[in-house]
C-alpha cells in the first residue's frame, strides 16, 4: 500500500504541474504517532520586517493539512486565508509579498484562498515572487496579486486541471485500466492515455474547475477571459494550454510583470515600503476567528 503524497491526492481533481512536483509527490507521509522531535521545524506562515510581510507559498498545496504544514512547512489554503485576513487588518503592514515556490496542489480550497489574496490586494499592495516556480494552483494564487515578478530561470503557468481515474477491465474484473485526464484547454499539462468516450462526466467536472481557474487568472491579470486560452497555448490550438513559461515568455504572454533576481526584488520592496528598520516579527496561527467567514467560501 502506497503511503506517499501522490497516494494521498489520488482521485481528487488537482492543479499540479506534475513534472515539477515529482520529488514532492514521492515523499512518504509521516507515520502515525511520530513525535515532534522527529519532524522538521514548521515554516512560519509569515514574517514581518520594516512594514513588509513575507508569506511563503510552498510545497504541495492542500486545504487544511496541519500534518503537511508541520512536517514539511508546506502551505495550506486555510492557512493562507487566515494569514491574509490578519495582514489586511494590520496597520503596521504596508505591503505583502507572496514568496512562491510551489508546483500547485488540490483544486478544492484554492478558489477561497485566491479570493482572500484578491481581497487583501484591494486594500494594500500584494506582490508575488515566483522563485523558482509558481505553477498550476500556485499560479492561481499568485495571479491575484497586484503584480508578479519572476526570478531568472523560474517558471509560471500550468493553468489547467487534471484527474487520475481507473475502470475495471477483463472478463473476471481482476484488472484495472488507469486514466489520466486533463481539462479541455490543458492537453500539454499531462498526456491523456485514453479516449474521450466514456469520460464525458469526468471531463465536465474538470472543465468546470478550469473555468473558475481561468476566470480568476483573467480577473487577476486583467486579461479578457475569452483571450486567455490563446495566451496559454503552446501551439495554434487553444486546447494545448497547461504548460509553464519562463520569465520573458511569461511576461510577453501577460502572465507576469518583471524578471528580476531575488536580491533585486527584495531591495525594491524594502526601498518602497521599508522607510525605517525594525525588529522582525512572525506569526503562525493568528486571526482564526476573523478568518472564519472567509473559510466558508472554500
Amino acid at each position: 500500500m502506497r503511503t506517499d503524497i501522490r497516494a494521498m491526492l489520488a482521485g481528487a481533481p488537482t492543479a499540479i504541474a506534475a513534472e515539477l512536483a515529482m520529488d514532492l509527490l514521492a515523499r512518504d507521509l509521516p507515520e502515525a504517532g511520530a513525535g515532534p522531535a522527529q519532524t522538521a521545524l514548521a515554516a512560519e506562515r509569515f514574517t514581518v520586517q520594516r512594514g513588509l510581510a513575507v508569506v511563503p507559498v510552498c510545497g504541495i498545496l492542500t486545504p487544511n493539512s496541519a500534518m503537511l504544514e508541520a512536517w514539511f512547512g508546506w502551505s495550506s489554503y486555510f492557512g493562507l486565508v487566515d494569514t491574509m485576513a490578519e495582514l489586511t487588518e494590520r496597520a503596521d503592514i504596508a505591503a505583502v509579498v507572496l514568496d512562491v515556490d510551489s508546483p500547485g496542489g488540490l483544486v478544492i480550497g484554492c478558489e477561497g484562498a485566491a479570493a482572500a489574496i484578491a481581497a487583501t490586494a484591494a486594500v494594500k499592495p500584494v506582490h508575488a515572487l515566483a522563485s523558482p516556480m509558481a505553477a498550476s494552483a500556485a499560479y492561481w494564487l499568485a495571479s491575484q496579486a497586484t503584480d508578479i515578478a519572476v526570478t531568472p530561470g523560474a517558471v509560471v503557468g500550468s493553468i489547467g486541471v487534471a484527474l487520475e481515474a481507473s475502470s475495471i477491465v477483463g472478463p473476471n474484473s481482476y484488472g484495472e485500466q488507469d486514466y489520466r485526464l486533463t481539462s479541455t484547454h490543458a492537453r500539454a499539462k499531462r498526456p491523456d492515455p485514453g479516449t474521450a468516450e466514456g469520460m464525458t462526466e469526468l471531463r465536465r467536472s474538470l472543465d468546470d474547475a478550469e473555468a473558475v481557474f481561468h476566470a480568476a487568472v483573467a480577473a487577476g491579470r486583467g486579461i479578457p477571459v475569452a483571450e486567455l486560452p490563446g495566451r496559454l497555448t503552446v501551439t495554434d490550438d487553444p486546447r494545448d494550454g497547461g504548460a509553464v513559461f519562463r520569465g520573458p515568455d511569461a511576461v510577453a504572454r501577460g502572465l507576469a510583470d518583471t524578471v528580476e533576481t531575488r536580491a533585486a526584488f527584495y531591495s525594491r520592496m524594502f526601498s518602497t515600503y521599508g522607510a525605517t528598520s525594525g525588529a522582525a516579527t512572525s506569526a503562525r496561527f493568528g486571526a482564526i476567528a476573523a478568518a472564519a467567514q472567509a473559510r466558508a467560501a472554500l
